[in-house]
């Protein structure tokens, strides 16, 4: 059977834009672009992003890719809301549903908690939440196997690395960043028996998916240990990480979107966790009348996870390195190689 979403080989975006909309809910797009008034009651999407920069070129970008999709297949807009901080989540969802939003996709962990408490206050909305599971007639909750497309670009960074050290810098230790850890380690010794691999993290709290200055240190310091291939799991940090790499002549790895053009010749690749298709998915469910709750989890064989191979990254790449990712992916989707998700 064909994988049920095909990976994109391109940047989801190249907006240079990296500026937070202002705080508060944005600009309504065009909500029913022209339906007429009773099926535009009957649906209307909306969309609260993770904290941190809506043009991330990584988590958020891809969360407003799949939006972008879904409202140019339909001709239907959506509403959609960027919080400062995690506090915001009640405010944004009260701003949405009083604009009307029937189907509202949150994007992030942290919404889990909150979302428990607001969606049986709200029946008739259908919530999804991404990268959470939270418990509800009205959600629905997608995860993804992470550490399967982890373990792909494990061994890609074990075959790659001259030093035989490697690296995993995330944004802070949380069960869903243990999974990358889990898959990228898995990979690597599945390549290569004696590779060593060096995690560590940016900060403690959500900020940490901020705050590329730290990721940069983060980066050198495991560049100084030996490390000559740092995955970054770190959000808008790994715009550090990955200066770092370029400023040190060492090789560093995408994560979420592709991002293999914001330096090329030093991104070696980028793990791609299709966000863009759980949204769209979500908001085509809805529209026609197929949403379900519960819990949906993606991964390789549903096509929702990946490695970017592109002209920015094809020289990085040898033939017998890439044999071997797509190897361990057809064992992975067989159940021929088991990765475990470090719980």
């Amino acid at each position: 059977m064909p994988p049920l979403f095909r990976p994109l080989s391109r940047p989801l975006s190249r907006r240079s834009v990296l500026a937070l909309g202002a705080s508060g809910v944005a600009a309504l797009s065009s909500a029913g672009m022209g339906l007429g008034p009773a099926r535009a009651a009957a649906f209307s999407p909306g969309v609260i992003y993770a904290v941190g920069q809506k043009f991330d070129k990584s988590f958020n970008e891809g969360a407003y890719t799949g939006a972008e999709r879904f409202k140019a297949a339909t001709g239907i807009g959506y509403l959609e809301y960027a919080p400062q901080n995690p506090t915001q989540f009640d405010l944004g969802v009260a701003g949405l549903i009083r604009r009307g939003a029937t189907d509202i996709v949150t994007v992030g962990f942290y919404y889990a908690t909150p979302l428990a408490k607001l969606a049986p206050q709200h029946p008739g909305v259908r919530f999804t939440i991404i990268d959470a599971v939270t418990d509800g007639a009205n959600i629905r909750s997608v995860t993804f196997r992470e550490q399967e497309g982890s373990f792909l670009v494990g061994v890609l960074a074990a075959l790659a690395s001259k030093s035989g050290t490697i690296g995993f810098v995330g944004a802070l230790d949380i069960p869903l960043l243990r999974k990358f850890i889990a898959g990228f380690t898995q990979g690597a010794r599945h390549a290569r028996g004696d590779i060593t691999v060096l995690v560590n993290f940016v900060g403690t709290t959500p900020d940490a998916f901020n705050d590329p200055t730290t990721g940069a240190e983060v980066a050198r310091s495991q560049f100084q240990r030996g490390a000559d291939v740092v995955f970054a799991g770190a959000g808008v940090s790994n715009f550090g990480v990955f200066a770092a790499a370029k400023d040190g002549g060492r090789l560093a790895i995408g994560v979420d979107s592709n991002q293999n053009y914001l330096y090329p010749g030093t991104i070696l690749t980028s793990m791609l966790k299709r966000v863009d298709l759980a949204v769209d998915t979500a908001l085509q469910a809805g529209q026609r009348g197929t949403w379900t709750a519960g819990v949906h989890v993606l991964g390789l064989a549903e096509g929702a996870l990946d490695y970017a191979v592109d002209e920015n990254n094809r020289s990085l790449l040898s033939p017998e390195m890439v044999n071997a990712a797509e190897d361990a992916r057809r064992a992975i989707i067989a159940g021929r190689i088991p990765v475990t998700d470090g719980t």
